[in-house]
C-alpha cells in the first residue's frame, strides 16, 4: 500500500484568511483560544490509528502554547512552519516575509529542539506573483515547501504546476504540492480542508484511491484542527462564501477523518531518523 503524506495546519478558527479583514492579528488575544483542545483531539485520533503526520504550526500559536508544540513533537510527529502571523505571502514585501518566517522557524526550533525543515504558506499563497519567497525559504534553511496548489482559485493556485512531488527549478528545495485528482480531464482539489467537508466521503475515497492505485503516486492531505470543532464561535459580519467555506459540514469532519485513516496509509512528509520520529 502506498504511504501518503498527512499534514495538519495548526491554527485557530479566528486565524483563517477568510476572516482577516474582520479580525486582524492585533485582535487575536480578544478571542478565546480553542486550538489546544482541538489539536489534541487530532493527536488522540492519530494515536488511535498509530499514524504520524507533519504539523505545520503557526508561530503565534507556538509562542502562546509551547506545551502544545512539545506534545506534538513528543508524540512522534514532524514539526514544520506555517508562518508566524498567517499573512498571505503575496501581500507582504520580501523583507516582511523573511522576518515573519524566521521568527516562526526559530520559535518552533527553540521549543522542539529540532530543525524545522518544511514550510507551508497561509492559504497556499505562494503563487506566480510570490515565487520570490522560495529563495528566502532556502536561505532560511528549509529543505522543502508544501504551498503550491495546482488549481485555479480566487485566493491561491498555480494551475500549470506539477501535480506531484518535484524539485523546484531555481533552488535546491523540493515541492510537495497540494494534491489534485484528474476528473473528466480537469484538476479537481480533493486533498483535504474545505474540499474534504464539501464532497461526500465516498467520492473523496474514490478519487484518492485513483491517485494511489491508477497513478501509483502518494497524495498530500491536509486538515485544520478547527475543522473538527462544530461548537466553535461563529464569526459575524463575513460574506456568504466565506461562511460556507468555513462552516460547511464541520459536524462530519471527525467521522470522515477516522474513515480516512482507516482507508489509507500515511506518514509525515519528512521522516527524520533521530528520535522521536519512527
Amino acid at each position: 500500500m502506498i504511504s501518503n503524506y498527512l499534514t495538519i495546519d495548526v491554527e485557530d478558527y479566528y486565524h483563517v484568511s477568510a476572516f482577516e479583514n474582520i479580525i486582524g492579528y492585533q485582535r487575536w488575544n480578544d478571542y478565546y483560544p480553542r486550538v489546544t483542545i482541538n489539536t489534541r483531539v487530532v493527536l488522540d485520533i492519530l494515536d488511535e490509528h498509530k499514524v504520524k503526520a507533519t504539523f505545520f504550526i503557526l508561530g503565534w500559536v507556538a509562542e502562546k502554547f509551547p506545551s502544545l508544540v512539545r506534545d506534538i513533537y513528543e508524540r512522534g510527529h514532524e514539526i514544520a512552519c506555517h508562518s508566524y502571523l498567517h499573512r498571505l505571502v503575496y501581500n507582504m514585501s520580501p523583507a516582511e516575509f523573511k522576518r515573519d518566517t524566521a521568527r516562526s522557524k526559530d520559535t518552533l526550533e527553540q521549543i522542539s529542539g529540532n530543525a524545522v525543515l518544511g514550510y507551508r504558506a497561509p492559504s497556499y499563497s505562494i503563487t506566480k506573483k510570490s515565487l520570490w519567497a522560495l529563495d528566502i525559504l532556502e536561505e532560511l534553511g528549509f529543505t522543502y515547501d508544501s504551498s503550491i496548489f495546482p488549481i485555479v482559485h480566487d485566493r491561491y493556485g498555480i494551475p500549470d504546476a506539477p501535480r506531484f512531488k518535484y524539485k523546484l527549478a531555481n533552488n535546491n528545495m523540493v515541492e510537495y504540492p497540494i494534491s489534485t485528482s484528474l476528473f473528466c480531464g480537469m484538476k479537481l482539489p480533493v486533498s483535504g480542508g474545505g474540499y474534504f467537508r464539501l464532497f461526500p466521503y465516498s467520492f473523496t475515497r474514490m478519487v484518492l484511491r485513483k491517485i494511489n492505485n491508477k497513478e501509483k503516486r502518494p497524495f498530500v492531505f491536509y486538515l485544520h484542527p478547527w475543522e473538527l470543532d462544530p461548537e466553535q464561535p461563529r464569526i459575524k459580519k463575513t460574506g456568504m462564501i466565506s461562511k460556507f467555506r468555513h462552516y460547511n459540514n464541520l459536524n462530519k469532519t471527525a467521522w470522515r477523518f477516522q474513515q480516512l485513516l482507516a482507508d489509507f496509509k500515511f506518514q509525515p512528509i519528512v521522516d527524520v531518523a533521530s528520535p522521536p520520529y519512527k
